[in-house]
């Protein structure tokens, strides 16, 4: 399939891409012959393919939620360089609207 210059300055237009006259030149064989590529993969016959969305079959991966013993608040909040009410101090990064 060809494109023209034009259809090219148009597919730049709607994905908003500022080209000079040279690079349109350059880019409407090279777009043409992608499209190309295309038009041969779908000509590949595949009929009897049944379609997958993954080569190979997965399973299951995650690890059933179990609760397990963790650190206490006061051990958690040892560590860290800032602490009020009980939390986290950190920065404040919203301004507050009044």
């Amino acid at each position: 399939m060809a494109l023209s210059e034009d259809e090219v300055r148009h597919v730049a237009r709607l994905a908003r891409l500022a080209l000079t006259d040279d690079e349109v030149a350059a880019l409407a064989p090279q777009l043409s012959a992608i499209l190309g590529y295309a038009e041969q993969v779908g000509e590949v016959a595949a009929g009897e393919v049944v379609p997958t969305t993954h080569p190979f079959a997965l399973a299951d991966v995650t690890r059933p939620d179990e609760r397990a013993p963790s650190l206490s608040r006061e051990e958690v909040l040892a560590g860290a360089p800032a602490v009020e009410q009980d939390r986290f101090a950190v920065p404040r990064i919203v301004a507050e609207e009044g």
